[in-house]
């Protein structure tokens, strides 16, 4: 996936914000699948070198590296979204494994995903306020009996299709005004 070209996609269309959704495992066992979390901050261990700034030097404030009013908007038209959850981005396609999951619970990740993290970057080098959604369809590795199975992922994202859509609309309407 290039990142930084739907980054740059995204700004040149003069996007001023930009909600995701991201299907994630959960690293607690209080949040189980079809929990959703509005991501305010995120640890990349993918290992991917996301950037806009390849042929430049630009170091871009991640202080607040999802963006505030956005991922406040996916909680205010949640219902019961969780705030505040630290999202750590692998590289995938794979599972983690058990020890893999303990070290993200014990960096203080709350969910594990993916994509998000890169998507996060790039977005923010172009300074396009982004937010995420992060469904929990799966507890990650060691967390659960029994092995994970990606069925697990969409039969929990279809279940919660509907409500999905509908708070990235709401929040997206609330945006715009």
């Amino acid at each position: 996936m290039r990142y930084d070209a739907l980054a740059l996609a995204v700004q040149s269309l003069a996007v001023r914000a930009c909600l995701s959704t991201a299907a994630v495992g959960s690293l607690r066992e209080d949040w189980g699948p079809g929990t959703m979390a509005s991501c305010h901050d995120f640890i990349d261990l993918s290992g991917r070198q996301t950037t806009l700034f390849s042929q430049t030097v630009c170091h871009t404030d991640f202080s607040q590296p999802f963006g505030q009013d956005a991922a406040a908007a996916l909680v205010s038209c949640g219902g019961a979204v969780q705030t505040h959850a630290t999202y750590v981005n692998g590289n995938g396609p794979r599972y983690e494994t058990p020890a893999e999951i303990r070290m993200m619970r014990n960096l203080g990740g709350d969910v594990v995903g993916m994509t998000a993290g890169s998507e996060a970057i790039a977005m923010r080098e172009a300074g396009i306020r982004y937010a995420c959604l992060a469904v929990v369809t799966n507890f990650g590795c060691g967390l659960a009996p029994g092995r994970l199975d990606h069925s697990e992922v969409t039969n929990v994202m279809a279940a919660n299709g509907k409500r999905i859509v509908q708070i990235l609309l709401e929040a997206a309407k609330t945006l715009i005004k």
